[in-house]
């Protein structure tokens, strides 16, 4: 059992307005669940979701989102983010959430395999992180397993951050990180349809996301703070997202 003194993620609590920012992240995807078209109608409004945010991902990449017509072949990279969208939608998501809950490091390779499938040189370069990144990614796993009992919109910051900072598999990390920061929103009961649509807003404001991340790696208080604050606001922004789908969908 985690207790507030031995949380690894305990001091990025008792920054200022972390907590309140996590509060209303978690108010406003509640209140997407209980949108009149999500109470039934969640599946359809998720697989648009889904769509939505793998293209904003791959563009985040520098790829283009023009969506292939038929017989032709995506980029490479939003062909990735497409894939792993579909990894995390529908029947195949409470696969990848079990996964994830029992084997996170397992769940991230299949993620690279996923989202690196057209970008790799070679079969082995799909799932294997780095020898040097294991210790981080251990670190990583436990929080995901439990080592940490932090809301969830930080967790999903804290992980995100931590796959940019290390980019432990060399290709598509970006697309890998921000599906990880799903799976926790998913999995921790934050977002269980998977119906924000945080990416939007990461792509419209990419300059500060890169900011974001770049002071999150430093390690310093200012930027770890400012990273999972800008992360709970974006899961504000991703929310209004989904609640313009589902209205469009009544």
């Amino acid at each position: 059992m985690t207790s507030s003194a031995t949380d690894p993620l305990g001091p990025i609590l008792e920054l200022e307005g972390v907590r309140d920012a996590a509060e209303r992240a978690r108010n406003a995807l509640g209140e997407v669940h209980r949108h009149k078209a999500n109470r039934r109608g969640w599946k359809a409004t998720a697989a648009e979701a889904a769509v939505r945010a793998a293209r904003a991902s791959a563009a985040m990449e520098g790829s283009s989102t023009a969506m292939p017509e038929e017989g032709e072949a995506a980029p490479p990279l939003l062909a990735g983010a497409l894939r792993v969208a579909q990894a995390l939608d529908g029947d195949s998501l409470p696969i990848m959430v079990g996964v994830w809950q029992r084997a996170p490091l397992q769940a991230l390779a299949r993620l690279h395999l996923l989202a690196a499938a057209d970008l790799a040189t070679t079969q082995d370069d799909l799932g294997r992180p780095r020898a040097d990144a294991a210790d981080r990614l251990a670190f990583l796993a436990d929080l995901v397993t439990g080592a940490t009992k932090a809301p969830a919109p930080v967790l999903a910051a804290v992980v995100h951050g931590e796959l940019l900072a290390l980019k432990p598999f060399g290709t598509a990390d970006g697309i890998v990180a921000r599906a990880a920061s799903r799976l926790v929103a998913v999995s921790t009961g934050f977002d269980p349809h998977n119906l924000g649509v945080p990416e939007i807003s990461w792509a419209k404001r990419l300059a500060a996301y890169r900011t974001g991340a770049d002071g999150f790696a430093r390690g310093t208080e200012q930027g770890v703070g400012s990273w999972v604050l800008l992360c709970c606001g974006t899961f504000e922004a991703g929310a209004a997202e989904a609640t313009t789908i589902a209205d469009n969908s009544v």
